[in-house]
């Protein structure tokens, strides 16, 4: 499935900048650096096109963020969509959070397919009538129209941030939800715009003693107490809101020391933490930083119990990617709905899959040529010096301006989404 734009890289604006499917796996999200939400939605089966199932089409679209100008700070907000949440659906509209850098919106995606008619006080164009002419009184009625989407934004939670946003989560309790900066971290009401909680500040009272900022964070699938956040220094720490109001001190610190022998210029820059994710058991903590994806035990803080290489043969390449700015690329990670694999992007529309049980893992690649519907996808192979056989690639030849920061795995099936750029590809398991 393609984006709206069809080049390459077209458009700027229709780079996708987020990925998310909703609690059922029905609706699927993507956000892009225009500041565009479009919804995607699963087709219902039908008789005689069973094979059908699974195909998702364009729900709604919608602009959810406008560029800004901060004119005290002289600074561009960019419309960007940074991150797009679901809530779990409560009636027949779907509501969803989205974020730029400094603003989050609460959004309500309902349907329409009735049109109100025959009312007493305007004509059928909209037109007030002249009171004088009304002799008799009429009952107005409901009649049927195409189906309109409408997408209403219903809240917006502005103001309270002084850096960029670069997480928003839904509390269990789905009362609150979080927004996380690069120092600070707020905790919201759903239905409070006006003020917010500060639960994290890590600024220090000088900016030059700086040393660390705020990646990412998440709150914990259950227990609507408990988050973690992770750090540039590779850092997770776990906080409980029960101890107190403000969570600057943790409950428990993840960290794996540093091997001395791996220690070089970029080891501070590839150890930063771009992602973490609960599983959906909340036993286990995913991260991802520059070159590997760890998994932690919560009851274990001393080292991960699972760690897997994304893309080892980029380590002799670091110089180059410091070079041209991908070494600071912060890749998404995201468990599947049994938390048995995992997956996360790398470069050359690759994607990477491992399996927590067998501990197999595959290459994939999310390109035009191999995305045929109905295609089955082969594992790519990348060689690293020596000879290199026929269906392998060389690291040389890797193409870094194509790369998969964004993806999104359905909560109960194998339906992946995979944002390659500004085109967005769906991958479901062979169905025979």
């Amino acid at each position: 499935m393609n984006y709206p734009d069809e080049s390459t890289y077209g458009n700027k604006a229709d780079i996708i900048s987020t990925v998310e499917f909703n609690h059922t796996g029905e609706l699927l999200a993507t956000g892009d650096k225009g500041g565009r939400v479009v919804i995607f939605q699963r087709e219902q089966e039908s008789k005689n096109q069973v094979h059908r199932r699974g195909e998702y089409n364009v729900y709604s679209t919608f602009q959810s963020h406008e560029p800004e100008f901060d004119y005290l700070k002289s600074l561009e907000i960019e419309e960007k969509i940074n991150k797009i949440r679901w809530l779990p659906q409560q009636n027949a509209a779907y509501f969803l959070l989205s974020t730029n850098d400094k603003t989050v919106k609460l959004w309500k995606v309902s349907e329409r397919d009735k049109r109100p008619e025959g009312y007493n006080l305007k004509d059928e164009e909209g037109r007030l009538r002249d009171p004088a002419t009304i002799t008799t009184l009429r009952v107005p009625v409901l009649r049927p129209m195409d189906l309109m989407v409408e997408a209403t934004p219903r809240r917006v939670f502005a103001n309270a941030h002084t850096y960029h946003i670069n997480s928003i989560s839904v509390n269990s309790d789905y009362e609150t939800y979080m927004s996380a900066d690069d120092l600070r971290i707020n905790l919201w009401n759903f239905e409070i715009t006006n003020q917010s909680f500060n639960i994290v500040d890590i600024k220090p009272a000088n900016m030059e003693e700086l040393t660390e900022v705020i990646t990412a964070a998440e709150f914990h699938p259950h227990h609507c107490n408990t988050f973690v956040y992770s750090s540039s220094k590779g850092t997770i720490r776990l906080c409980d809101m029960r101890a107190s109001a403000l969570c600057d001190r943790h409950t428990k610190f993840f960290e794996e020391p540093e091997d001395p022998s791996n220690r070089s210029f970029f080891s501070e820059i590839i150890s930063s933490i771009s992602d973490v994710k609960f599983s959906h058991s909340g036993r286990y903590i995913m991260t991802r930083d520059y070159l590997t994806v760890k998994v932690w035990d919560l009851n274990m803080e001393n080292r991960p119990i699972e760690t897997y290489q994304v893309h080892d043969y980029l380590r002799s390449k670091l110089c180059s990617l410091y070079e041209n700015d991908c070494i600071f690329d912060k890749f998404e990670c995201v468990w599947n709905g049994s938390d048995s694999v995992i997956m996360t992007g790398s470069y050359n529309n690759f994607f990477r899959m491992f399996d927590r049980n067998t501990k197999r893992d595959v290459t994939l690649e999310a390109s035009r040529e191999n995305s045929k519907p109905r295609a089955i996808l082969k594992p790519r192979k990348v060689c690293v010096g020596g000879k290199r056989r026929k269906d392998e690639i060389s690291v040389d030849s890797l193409d870094f301006s194509k790369k998969i920061l964004h993806t999104a795995w359905h909560p109960s099936e194998n339906i992946i989404a995979v944002a390659a750029t500004n085109n967005l590809y769906i991958f479901q398991d062979k169905v025979n």
